[in-house]
């Protein structure tokens, strides 16, 4: 069921809960496809991977059905009368996750948790004044967490929980896109687009996003919303020229008030992008956090993802940033590259480990449907990225790392996370922002996402265009979006008035 040219059928008899079935089946096949037709009575149940999932008209009956090549299985249950539908879901799911476990062999250690903030879930409970034995008990009787997983939530949870508690609901955040990279790695799936393409409509993208970033400065002001945190992403952010970064930095500097912001950061990214100039502009306008990514330093492995840097490159770039003097530098990792081992993981990390950054983010390959890796249609089954995720915890946390914030993906290989370890004080604000959701984050850019959390907890999307060519030449039709903006702002300066 990991090819990715197969569509297994899925018939859902009185229901419709696809989104969470898909999700529980991702469990199991990260890259397979899946059909869910409409009329069942159409489909050939008689020969090939198949799975039935049925409620009955009341309500309180379930069960699934599930073919497997020469494998077949069937569960059921009897629910209480008046059972809420959401409830019905989850232990419908629940049965396809014990056949799938029983006949795959695989037991996620997550459990049925499908969501992406799975840590969210443990400080709702904290908050509600719930001690850790019952915390413990409510999560692995609900999702079936294993052990260990409910001990790094939990851990993640302590040292989020006060930063979480001091989140400024009546500031907001900025989210600055320069969505470029030299090359795309096999494993990406973001909107990036490379330099070679991209080049041509530089001076005219760098124009659109000053622009867009006074237009968003002067609604700010209007309404008189304080900044809490900016991170300028991508892409890679440092692709770019030093010409072209100082004039987005300066046009950053010109259209905010930057005097009360607690956190100003730029993911410097690749090592073949960053050079002493772009550090040096990077440091003069006020960022003081950088993440400088290596993903590995095995030089064959960067070969594979199609990297165009070795790990003595990354070295060199890390000791600019040092020798400069930024003194909050972030790196990332991922556990599980293609061709990369255990061993050859474990020298990465313990070689970041000695350089002695003040933050480390330990990230699981994902496969996403956008990624080269996928349309390659490996087998990653045997990629050992869980041991090398055990690993990275123990060794972190024994080094003063500690785990602050935490999310997951589909398509994870076995369905691991992605974990954000800081020395204390070091904790990233706008990594947590972006996962608690409780502050408005304003995206600028190509492909940037704007989020307003409401004071009464609605939240509203409003995306960018994707591609470069896009978001210039409909730059004004995208400005007028800029209304809910400013309605939204407006209520949350009243919050700082009252």
């Amino acid at each position: 069921m990991n090819d990715i040219n197969s569509k297994m059928p899925i018939l859902l008899i009185g229901n419709s809960f696809k989104y969470e079935v898909e999700s529980t089946l991702k469990l199991f096949f990260h890259t397979a496809r899946f059909n869910f037709p409409e009329d069942v009575s159409e489909v050939d149940i008689s020969e090939g991977d198949i799975a039935e999932l049925t409620v009955s008209e009341d309500g309180r009956e379930l069960s699934a059905r599930v073919r497997l090549g020469e494998k077949y299985d069937s569960r059921s249950c009897t629910l209480p009368e008046g059972t809420e539908t959401k409830i019905q879901e989850h232990e419908l799911c629940r049965l396809l996750f014990h056949i799938l476990s029983d006949m795959t062999g695989i037991v996620p250690p997550w459990g049925l948790m499908t969501g992406i903030r799975p840590v969210k879930k443990v400080i709702e409970l904290m908050q509600q004044g719930k001690a850790r034995d019952e915390i413990y008990e409510r999560l692995s009787g609900y999702y079936e967490l294993s052990p260990a997983k409910l001990d790094i939530a939990y851990a993640t949870a302590e040292n989020q929980l006060p930063i979480v508690e001091r989140i400024d609901s009546s500031a907001v955040s900025l989210y600055i896109s320069i969505p470029f990279c030299p090359t795309r790695c096999s494993y990406c799936s973001f909107v990036s687009h490379s330099m070679a393409s991209a080049i041509k409509l530089m001076p005219q993208y760098i124009a659109a996003l000053c622009r867009e970033l006074e237009i968003t400065g002067e609604l700010v002001k209007r309404t008189g919303t304080r900044i809490d945190t900016i991170y300028i992403g991508g892409g890679t952010p440092t692709s770019i020229s030093a010409e072209d970064l100082r004039t987005v930095m300066e046009c950053v500097q010109r259209s905010f008030d930057l005097a009360s912001i607690r956190e100003y950061s730029v993911e410097a990214g690749r090592p073949d992008t960053i050079t002493e100039e772009k550090l040096r502009v990077i440091k003069e306008f006020g960022a003081q956090r950088i993440s400088v990514n290596p993903q590995t330093l095995n030089d064959d492995v960067l070969k594979v993802i199609g990297r165009k840097h070795s790990g003595e490159d990354f070295i060199r770039a890390y000791e600019c940033a040092r020798r400069i003097g930024f003194s909050n530098i972030n790196t990332d990792l991922i556990a599980g590259l293609p061709t990369e081992s255990y061993e050859s993981f474990c020298n990465t990390l313990d070689r970041i480990i000695s350089l002695d950054p003040e933050s480390i983010t330990v990230h699981t390959l994902t496969i996403k449907r956008s990624a080269a890796l996928f349309a390659d249609g490996g087998d990653y089954t045997d990629n050992p990225a869980a041991e090398m995720v055990d690993y990275s915890i123990d060794r972190l946390m024994k080094n003063g790392y500690l785990p602050y914030y935490m999310y997951r993906q589909k398509n994870t290989v076995d369905n691991l996370e992605n974990i954000g370890y800081a020395k204390p004080g070091f904790e990233s604000f706008y990594n947590i922002f972006i996962m608690d959701e409780t502050q408005t984050i304003l995206g600028a850019g190509c492909a940037a996402s704007t989020k307003l959390v409401y004071p009464d907890g609605r939240i509203s999307r409003i995306h960018n265009h994707k591609y470069p060519y896009e978001y210039i030449s409909r730059f004004d039709q995208l400005m007028e979006k800029k209304e809910e903006v400013t309605e939204c702002l407006k209520r949350i300066s009243s919050i700082q008035q009252k």
